[in-house]
């Protein structure tokens, strides 16, 4: 990329992969981006599960009723999990860790979707988190928020379309209607 606008430009959820394996580089440079993220009071209150298996990426891809069917096609999973003893916001650094991993994919030439774990079920009603615990041997106390999956872009989408971003929901200084 040329420049962060750029990369905030082209940036758009990829659902489909092709079968093409992502190099060691570009994996670390994924994992780089991870640990570099911000977190409150530098806590790193954030940990990363790298799942490459076929199988358990298949396992996952069924860890919720709707939307996660994606990662059993793309190459790498990367669980990001947070801890609630080390901060009490594991939520907020877990996400801003999930979004550096999709931007740094970007910047690859690699897609991404973030696909959401945290308060979502199975059709059974089995909370997600459970079906990921489970299939990694995640820890009681690690909390799991997202699996970012990445993979070679299989089909190319449209950039942003700036003549659609919603002005209307920027408000100056206040939220409602000054007198």
């Amino acid at each position: 990329m040329n420049s962060f606008s750029e990369l905030i430009t082209k940036r758009r959820s990829t659902r489909k992969f092709t079968e093409e394996e992502l190099s060691q580089d570009e994996v670390v440079a994924l994992l780089k981006a991870a640990l570099m993220s911000p977190s409150s009071k530098r806590s790193n209150c954030w940990q990363f599960v790298v799942v490459d298996k076929k199988e358990l990426l298949e396992g996952l891809s069924h860890c919720k009723a709707h939307g996660a069917e994606l990662i059993a096609n793309a190459p790498l999973a990367i669980v990001v999990l947070g801890d609630p003893l080390l901060s009490d916001v594991w939520i907020e650094d877990a996400s801003i860790a999930s979004i550096m991993i999709q931007l740094q994919a970007e910047d690859l030439g690699l897609g991404s979707c973030w696909v959401q774990v945290r308060e979502r079920y199975t059709e059974d009603d089995i909370p997600a988190d459970e079906i990921v615990r489970g299939l990694l041997n995640i820890p009681l106390q690690m909390q799991v928020l997202s699996i970012i999956a990445v993979g070679h872009k299989a089909t190319e989408r449209k950039p942003f379309d700036e003549e659609q971003l919603q002005w209307e929901k920027v408000h100056i200084n206040s939220f409602g209607q000054e007198d």
